[in-house]
């Protein structure tokens, strides 16, 4: 199956409005977290029950010492082209020239191809969401040693719904680690549970958000009140573990990280799966959608 969005139809019926009133609001959450079964793929139902309750789920050990080898090379490649950096789909921080991020890094680089197409990611998306699956984003995140900055507190729901017009909460991220993550160079922390709330933000959407959002994301971030208020129900988990290992999450984790002073970078490679029956729409919250490297119009099924 393709499909190409290639005009935009009012929106479905939002059931979650963001960036639309004067007050921030919590919403209960009305999809499944899981909607496959133990039988329709590699991991068993106490794996799913764990990521339903959770909202996500580390693996140790996904890919092999050589593919790590292999991926931290062209990371490496990728960081240091200066053509590379002049492609809008190349971040960079905000204090410096440093890669921040690479956007489409699956189109962009022939080895990460390879990767988000692998059954070992594949089949697991395949099974939490119930369906076949398409890219809605990939890329690989840098957070050099003595400069990496943050990333604030966000869902990446409530932008994938405002900014892309993601319809449902049927999307499933996976982060390979590309270096050791440690509690002190800015490993990811996720509120275990916060899956389950919908945080919707004050602050319409200017034109062309993207741009600032990237280096530091303001519109659509939740304010402190809802953050207090979801850390003293559920917690703060900081993820640590070594190179090779991986992370799922579900689309309306409430995560973030912190800046990276220490010596050790923190890298790794991001892809998000979304459902083929959850395909992207007209925006729910911008004037138009974000370029198609930070959210695809294209949902042919990964194959």
């Amino acid at each position: 199956m393709t499909a190409t969005t290639t005009h935009f139809e009012q929106p479905t019926m939002d059931d979650y409005p963001t960036r639309k009133g004067q007050q921030p609001a919590l919403l209960y959450r009305k999809d499944p977290a899981v909607w496959g079964e133990a039988a329709s793929g590699p991991m068993d139902s106490a794996t799913l029950e764990s990521y339903d309750t959770r909202g996500y789920l580390q693996m140790e050990s996904l890919i092999t010492p050589d593919e790590l080898e292999t991926f931290r090379t062209e990371l490496s490649r990728l960081s240091s082209d200066d053509e590379l950096k002049q492609d809008e789909r190349v971040v960079v921080e905000r204090t410096s020239d440093e890669v921040r991020s690479v956007f489409e890094v699956h189109k962009i680089s022939p080895v990460f191809a390879e990767l988000v197409r692998d059954p070992r990611l594949v089949d697991r998306a395949r099974q939490i969401l119930g369906s076949d699956v398409y890219i809605h984003q990939s890329r690989v995140n840098y957070k050099p040693g003595f400069s990496g900055t943050d990333f604030f507190w966000h869902s990446d729901f409530e932008t994938w719904h405002a900014e892309d017009g993601m319809p449902r909460m049927r999307a499933v991220s996976i982060s390979i680690a590309l270096t050791d993550n440690y509690e002190h160079n800015g490993s990811l922390m996720i509120m275990p549970g916060s899956h389950r709330t919908f945080v919707s933000c004050v602050g319409e959407t200017p034109d062309d958000h993207y741009r600032e959002s990237l280096k530091k994301q303001e519109i659509g971030t939740p304010d402190q009140n809802s953050l207090s208020i979801l850390a003293d129900q559920h917690g703060i988990d900081v993820l640590t573990g070594p190179a090779g290992g991986a992370l799922m999450f579900d689309s309306n984790c409430m995560h973030g990280s912190s800046g990276n002073i220490t010596p050790f970078p923190r890298s790794n490679v991001f892809v998000v799966y979304n459902s083929v029956e959850n395909t992207c729409e007209a925006p729910f919250a911008a004037a138009r959608p974000r370029p198609h490297f930070l959210g695809a119009r294209e949902f042919t099924p990964v194959q």
